[in-house]
């Protein structure tokens, strides 16, 4: 999806609001972007690596390991495209904050059970040529960084839309804001490093199931490689 198509928008499926919520336009979230990329290298000394394989347009996956609450920030900043959230539903309740990431383009998602509708509605970003963010292991790592198991979900949703993941590493956030701690941390150094897209396939005598749990064991892998 290209900088001027900043509209796609999933079709509405039967029972579903007639409006969507609030969402920035572009260019304002681009000059959120650099205002947060300046406070992320003055307190973060935030770097990056393989950005040349973050895609421009077309639908595609962004997965990668969860250390910290500023990671949906830190690993956005150089996307410059409209991207949608999968955000914790109780957040959407809290003061300002809910406000906030719904409209920097956060969908709400129940952590403990299934939503069908919240799934179709991904599903029809994702083929319309959205981005959208995505945690594998469901939650954030354990404080020393090491990730959790992987949930199959991602490349599930995947393999159905028949997109691209792109993987992604984040380094260094479980020093900045670990689980447990109620407030960030200055002055550790962030490095966020964009692998090369992993395109899925199901492979001759496999199920969709095997190949997603194959799959995200393989995503697991390259995240974890560089951590």
């Amino acid at each position: 999806m290209s900088e001027s198509s900043q509209s796609v928008a999933p079709r509405r499926q039967a029972g579903e609001p007639q409006s969507e919520p609030f969402v920035l336009p572009l260019w304002a979230i681009n000059i959120i972007r650099v205002i947060l990329y300046v406070l992320s290298r003055l307190f973060w000394r935030i770097s990056y690596k393989g950005v040349e394989n973050i895609p421009k347009t077309g639908g595609v996956l962004i997965a990668s390991n969860h250390q910290s609450y500023l990671d949906p920030i830190w690993k956005s900043l150089p996307i410059r495209r409209q991207i949608r959230y999968l955000a914790w539903s109780e957040s959407f309740d809290w003061p300002v904050v809910g406000k906030t990431i719904s409209a920097l383009g956060a969908w709400p998602i129940e952590l403990e059970k299934a939503d069908r509708k919240l799934f179709r509605r991904t599903l029809q970003w994702l083929k319309n040529g959205g981005a959208m963010v995505i945690y594998p292991e469901g939650g954030r790592s354990l404080e020393d960084g090491e990730m959790l198991r992987f949930k199959a979900g991602a490349a599930r949703m995947a393999l159905e839309a028949n997109i691209p993941i792109l993987p992604i590493t984040i380094r260094g956030g479980n020093r900045v804001w670990p689980r447990g701690w109620s407030f960030p941390r200055f002055f550790h150094k962030v490095e966020v490093i964009y692998h090369p897209l992993q395109c899925l396939t199901i492979q001759k005598g496999e199920d969709a199931r095997q190949a997603a749990r194959r799959e995200t064991d393989k995503l697991a892998q390259t995240i974890g490689s560089a951590l």
